[in-house]
């Protein structure tokens, strides 16, 4: 049998960007995956179908809401619930049989079914065992369990089971305020449905700056959605085809019980390392479960390498990417590179949620001479015109040389805006580099200059 060069464990876009990049590098790669399509949680049933449906949910917004604002009248638009999970379903396909694609096209076989490493340079799947003198482990995450909420993916479900229900629901709880919790109570309470979130932590969005995350709990409230912060549920109980959930109020130890037609368990994710014989091969983890890697994402035993979500850090799909190219370089003879202090973070909300770099409340603990520049939508002309005027870009500079130190975005196409920060942190420029940059007009890429300059002298429209 031929020996690899190459076996990554994971077809999730940290393992299927590895190979590819492996691939194009010349190497003889392989990719372990045990589901029918490619592309992992993140195109499965992650990031790509709920952006489906947050798209899908907007547009139905948007018709009752704003149509009438800009004259187009028509009749009270309805809802097909059968039809946007066939659109939500052809977007996964069009996305996973392109990996496919890609994996043909630069020579990555595909062997099918869930990875072991039987020992370095062995991995057997079924009754198969490859040989490959190195290895990477991409198998990314999982959601997080919670004592007393027991999943059945029907009526209490995790992200994959609301992506999939079989109607919409009159009543949906969702336990946990971070990310994939807002993001599906959006696309929910935009369709009618009434929305509950319960969290732990006083606010939402743990670890993000917090006058971006308090802003953008008032506008959900706005929106419909309600939040019981500062609550620690106990348990999830079933009657009939009624459900509830019982939580205790932290600061006064009141027990109360909130009933819902589905309960969505939101809570996190931890790292997905079943069956992989790691604690068998010795290789280290931390408390956390996740695998300790060295600077080029070698673990303790040479030639077994980890990324992604199963490794230290935020679990993003782009930081997996990149991680993915950075160790097929390694692998290759090259030097990877990612600088993990310029990883964004999204939240597709409406509006949207970008930050990167620091937030207002870590340089404030290390005590760093900071300024903000901080400019609102409102004094945006693109943004007023179509309706999205709330939010502001926030920018955080070095008091002293202005090099920019974060930026945190609550608006309009913040996913698109925050990467001219990204790439200005990767660079280590200026506020004022921006702000005496040219940005089109009208774009809402404005509002991130404006940004700039109020670090300096002023802004202009504020």
């Amino acid at each position: 049998m031929a020996v690899y060069d190459l076996i990554v464990i994971g077809g999730g876009p940290g393992g299927y960007v590895c190979a590819i990049r492996a691939g194009q590098l010349g190497l003889s790669v392989a990719c372990v995956e045990s589901r029918e399509t490619l592309g992992g949680t993140c195109l499965n049933v992650g990031c790509i179908p709920s952006k489906a449906l947050l798209h899908a949910s907007h547009q139905y917004h948007e018709a009752i809401h704003n149509f009438p604002k800009v004259g187009i009248v028509t009749d009270s638009p309805s809802i097909d619930w059968d039809k946007m999970l066939a659109y939500k379903q052809s977007t996964i396909d069009a996305n996973t049989g392109g990996i496919e694609f890609l994996f043909k096209k630069n020579k990555v076989d595909w062997i099918k079914g869930k990875g072991q490493i039987v020992e370095p340079g062995k991995v057997q799947v079924g009754d198969q065992t490859f040989e490959t003198r190195n290895i990477v482990i991409a198998t990314g995450s999982e959601p997080s369990s919670l004592k007393g909420v027991k999943v059945d993916e029907k009526t209490v479900v995790t992200s994959t089971g609301a992506l999939e229900l079989s109607s919409i629901p009159a009543e949906l709880v969702i336990i946990g305020a971070g990310v994939i919790g807002l993001e599906l109570g959006s696309v929910y309470a935009r369709l009618g449905t009434k929305v509950t979130v319960l969290e732990y932590l006083n606010g939402i969005t743990p670890g993000m700056d917090a006058e971006v995350s308090k802003t953008l709990q008032r506008i959900l409230k706005r929106q419909g959605m309600d939040f019981k912060l500062g609550v620690e549920v106990t348990s999830v109980a079933k009657k009939g085809k009624a459900n509830s959930v019982e939580f205790k109020i932290r600061k006064t130890g009141k027990v109360e019980t909130i009933k819902a037609d589905i309960i969505l368990l939101s809570t996190g994710r931890r790292p997905y390392t079943d069956g992989l014989g790691l604690e068998k091969l010795g290789i280290g983890l931390t408390g956390q479960g996740q695998i300790e890697v060295d600077s080029i994402f070698q673990t303790n035993i040479k030639g077994i390498y980890a990324i992604g979500d199963v490794t230290p850090g935020p679990m993003l799909a782009h930081k997996a990417e990149d991680e993915g190219v950075a160790v097929a370089e390694e692998i290759a003879g090259n030097k990877g590179y990612v600088n993990h202090d310029v990883i964004p973070s999204v939240i597709y909300t409406q509006p949207e949620v970008a930050t990167v770099g620091k937030t207002e409340e870590q340089l404030k603990e290390e005590g760093v001479d900071y300024k903000i520049g901080k400019f609102p939508f409102q004094g945006n002309a693109r943004a007023k015109s179509i309706f999205q005027a709330s939010g502001f870009v926030k920018m955080l500079a070095d008091r002293e040389t202005d090099k920019i130190l974060g930026c945190h975005i609550i608006g309009p196409s913040a996913s698109d805006l925050i990467q001219e920060v990204c790439l200005g942190l990767e660079f280590g420029v200026s506020a004022e580099d921006i702000a005496l940059t040219c940005h089109g007009h009208p774009t809402y890429s404005e509002a991130v200059k404006e940004a700039a300059l109020a670090c300096g002298d002023g802004a202009i429209h504020a």
